[in-house]
């Protein structure tokens, strides 16, 4: 009796197996056939879909100071009237106020970080997460404040030469954080606006160079950004 039940499970467990399986394949076919249908609608600029372009400049401030010119655009969706969420990618240009070589630092004895090639001009990619909060009605003029976090690499094996060292290759921490006026520029599209704010943007790292040590070196800058957002 033991047997025949051992010879009745296997044919069981197998049938049992492809009655659930096939449930599950239909469900993914259906879901691969409508990710068209999914797509489609966010490209178009429904399902909340939303879009920014900045263009940024900021004047830096502290002991290592690096003027930035900056766009970026953010790609997201707005989840409700008065928040959006999204990721980002830009480009910013530093440019230290440095001469080519540090004052304070003896020539025959600099640190071993002077000899790698350094420039005082460096373009620099930004990636991050967007989170905006938006003040007021949407179909009118209102105020808006934005957060951007994420990670910042220099472009090209040559550092960024400071005032007090050098910003390396490694990857940097990235904020920038805005606040300002938004303003609809479509009486038929409220979601078709232009933003101008101030800024502030963070750029640091803890395994820079700093003298003759391996330390943080900071770049902060405050200034101004103007977008568009769709």
């Amino acid at each position: 009796m033991i047997i025949k039940l051992r010879h009745l499970l296997a044919p069981t467990v197998a049938v049992m197996l492809l009655l659930t399986c096939q449930p599950a394949q239909a469900q993914l076919y259906e879901i691969t056939s409508q990710l068209p249908n999914l797509i489609s609608p966010a490209l178009s600029g429904s399902m909340r879909y939303k879009g920014f372009v900045e263009l940024s400049g900021t004047a830096g401030i502290g002991s290592n100071r690096a003027n930035m010119l900056g766009i970026s655009t953010s790609q997201g969706f707005q989840y409700s009237s008065w928040f959006f969420m999204g990721v980002g990618l830009g480009v910013d240009v530093a440019m230290s106020r440095q001469s080519a070589t540090d004052p304070t630092v003896n020539s025959d004895n600099w640190p071993s970080y002077y000899d790698h090639n350094s420039s005082s001009t460096k373009a620099m990619i930004p990636v991050f997460t967007d989170f905006r909060f938006i003040i007021g009605n949407q179909n009118k003029v209102g105020a808006y404040v934005d957060f951007k976090f994420g990670a910042s690499w220099l472009i090209g094996d040559s550092y960024l030469r400071l005032q007090h060292g050098r910003l390396g290759g490694a990857t940097q921490f990235y904020f920038k954080p805005s606040a300002g006026v938004r303003i609809p520029i479509n009486s038929k599209n409220p979601r078709q606006a232009v933003n101008i704010g101030v800024t502030y943007q963070l750029t640091t790292a803890n395994n820079n160079f700093y003298y003759w040590d391996a330390s943080d070196a900071t770049l902060s800058g405050l200034g101004m950004t103007v977008g568009f957002e769709w």
